[in-house]
């Protein structure tokens, strides 16, 4: 075989596999992402190119001369798949430009994509008219026969790809990736000139033609060649998590390989040895090489399978450090990110107890298959671990790590509550021995206040009587007994807050809500007609309403009312409304109190439990904390709503176990 048939029949031959199975493993993968869609459809050009050469090259093997329709049809592959090279690969440039974040403006997204294209119009009739005609046959040096105009536009979209790939060069993540696109930019270098030369040697020898020719094909099989490469050791485009996708093709295509051999081996022995016999031979024989292949791969596959739960053992590490903060929800979010960095889904969500750091499922561009793995700690399913892959599917050795790795998760959640819950009790039990302190200082500051002050009010009181005094110094006495007996009201609360609530025999504490409601209200009723504020109940609920008396002292409820009434009174401006309610509930007792003041600002709301937490400038910041406190001691439990409607508007109900008497 001459050097004019051999080279060529080895490269187009090797360009119409390579090419062919990228087709394979994009369609394979099918990840949604237009990168993925052109980078198929260069292939498949590439495809047409390569395999037309090869279809005229073995039709002048066979019958010596191709026939002319073999020669149409294959002149007709190899100019349609030139003719979309150059705009594919312009456009492939531009998509990996966009992914890489590098081109943001969609206006200049645009001018790219049509400056891209546009040469189409020109070159799509005139190949029709070169199919049609039959003529100006050029299979050595095709582009020569499209023309000088696409022998340019092929050179220039080289060219910017060569200016495109420096720039992802420098914008490189890492050394590979680095690396990679410096050798396409001398690829692309060397095609711009070889296409050049081409043209110079136009009217050159045949073998010289040739042998540039098929240089310049051999530049995208080195291109795609480097890529399988840079796929199964770094995972290039995210494919190289699927493995199994590039085993099987490449198993695919040698199994092809082979049964083609053993056609072609079949012809050549034909005179000497009958087919069917030759290929029975060469079917049987890879039994032999069945215990090699399984050894090799068994060893290929075990490395593979150690390095998955290797990465896995190594992604524990992290998960526990964070499990130690005792913060679950934090944890569900780091589980998240990390396998997602990890395994290079698309995205990852961790549903524990029915809940997700994620509330979204939509899908999204990009998205491929989604897998969920179960979660079980003692044949207890205690959550779920949903992965979207880029692609169709997940290889097995990435299967079977999230599996393992769904088995070891269980016990960093454990860790993760049980700490919690430890720093939980912690929290609480120095907020107790804070508010132990906090009671007896609050207590011998009042008991230490009392006294002297009362005295004060007493001396004021007498000096206010009598009627020699000058009218000035009565009126700025009635001043000073007003801010004493508003200190003396801030001591009281100091003294509620800082005593237990009065229940005698705590089995025995009870008390009749209706009442104890209506004593506080009547009490504050002169304050709120002082200050123009209605204070009702609603319509269609009466005060005496029949609930049984509640398990908790008179005292204590007392607290709990007047406080959520004197908040209500400061919050509502003049012609406000507060409404108050009894009413009973399942085994409880439910009583409201409302108003329609401006209600809680968003960020006080997680504070205004807290002792000395206040928004008022007169205020201690106590009252609702004795309320909390003496609800908590009764066993009930206290909410809040804010706003109610319209934006404004506070509502807080105070649930209290009704009282049950022992025995019965």
């Amino acid at each position: 075989m001459s050097f004019q048939l051999f080279l060529p029949l080895f490269v187009f031959t090797a360009g119409t596999l390579l090419s062919f199975f990228w087709m394979v493993v994009i369609l394979g993968h099918r990840r949604q992402r237009t990168f993925e869609r052109v980078l198929f459809f260069l292939c498949l050009s590439l495809f047409l190119f390569y395999s037309g050469s090869l279809l005229f090259l073995n039709g002048q093997i066979h019958y010596g001369e191709s026939p002319q329709t073999l020669q149409r049809f294959s002149w007709a592959m190899i100019c349609a798949g030139l003719l979309f090279v150059p705009s594919l690969l312009l456009h492939l440039h531009l998509e990996y430009a966009r992914i890489r974040g590098i081109l943001r403006d969609q206006k200049a997204e645009k001018l790219w994509l049509a400056v891209s294209y546009l040469p189409l119009a020109y070159f799509l009739p005139l190949l029709l008219v070169m199919i049609r005609t039959g003529r100006e046959y050029d299979f050595a040096t095709p582009i020569n026969a499209i023309g000088v105009a696409f022998k340019i536009w092929f050179a220039t979209s080289f060219l910017v790809g060569l200016f495109w790939q420096r720039r992802f060069a420098r914008e490189a993540a890492d050394g590979e990736e680095r690396s990679f696109h410096k050798q396409l930019v001398w690829q692309s270098a060397i095609a711009a000139s070889w296409v050049l030369i081409i043209h110079a040697e136009r009217h050159a020898t045949e073998n010289s033609r040739v042998f540039v020719s098929i240089l310049l094909a051999g530049v995208p099989l080195a291109c795609l060649g480097v890529l399988v490469r840079k796929v199964h050791k770094f995972n290039f485009l995210q494919i190289g998590r699927q493995s199994n996708l590039i085993y099987a093709v490449v198993l695919a295509f040698v199994a092809l390989l082979y049964l083609s051999l053993v056609r072609r081996i079949s012809l050549w022995l034909e005179p000497t040895f009958p087919p069917e016999a030759t290929a029975a031979i060469l079917l049987f024989l890879p039994v032999v090489f069945f215990e090699p292949l399984q050894r090799a791969l068994r060893t290929t596959l075990r490395k593979t399978a150690h390095s998955e739960m290797d990465l896995t053992h190594r992604m524990m590490g992290p998960i526990q450090d964070v499990a130690r903060l005792g913060n679950f929800a934090k944890l569900v979010q780091f589980v998240e990110l990390w396998v997602q960095s990890q395994f290079q889904f698309a995205r990852v969500q961790l549903i524990i107890d029915g809940t997700s750091a994620h509330r979204s499922e939509q899908p999204r561009p990009g998205d491929g298959a989604v897998d969920v793995f179960t979660i079980q700690k003692a044949n207890e399913i205690v959550g779920y671990l949903r992965v979207t892959s880029h692609g169709a599917m997940l290889s097995g050795e990435t299967w079977a790590a999230l599996e393992f790795l769904c088995e070891q998760l269980p016990a960093a959640f454990d860790l993760c509550r049980l700490i919690e819950e430890k720093l939980q009790l912690e929290r609480e039990l120095a907020e107790r021995e804070r508010m132990a302190v906090l009671g007896q200082m609050a207590a011998s500051i009042s008991h230490n206040l009392k006294n002297p002050l009362g005295s004060i009010k007493t001396i004021l009181q007498v000096q206010i009587e009598r009627r020699e005094l000058p009218e000035n110094f009565c009126n700025e006495s009635r001043m000073v007994l007003e801010e004493v007996n508003r200190l003396s009201s801030k001591l009281n609360q100091l003294l509620q807050f800082s005593r237990p609530t009065i229940l005698g025999h705590s089995v025995e504490a009870r008390c009749d809500a209706n009442d104890v409601l209506r004593e506080v209200t009547e009490v504050l009723r002169p304050e709120a007609d002082r200050r123009g504020v209605s204070l009702d109940r609603p319509a269609g609920e009466s005060l005496s309403a029949a609930v049984g008396p509640v398990a908790i002292g008179k005292e204590a409820l007392n607290d709990v009312l007047t406080n959520l009434l004197v908040n209500a009174l400061d919050a509502v401006s003049p012609e406000g409304h507060i409404r108050t309610a009894v009413a009973p509930s399942d085994a409880f007792c439910l009583v409201t109190v409302e108003d329609d003041g401006p209600g809680i600002a968003p960020e006080a709301q997680e504070k205004i439990l807290q002792p000395f937490f206040t928004t008022k400038s007169h205020g201690t910041g106590l009252g609702l904390a004795i309320v909390a406190r003496r609800v908590s001691e009764a066993g009930g439990q206290l909410t809040w709503q804010s706003p109610v409607a319209n934006g404004r508007g506070t509502r807080f109900q105070v649930r209290l176990p009704l009282f049950v008497v022992a025995g019965l």
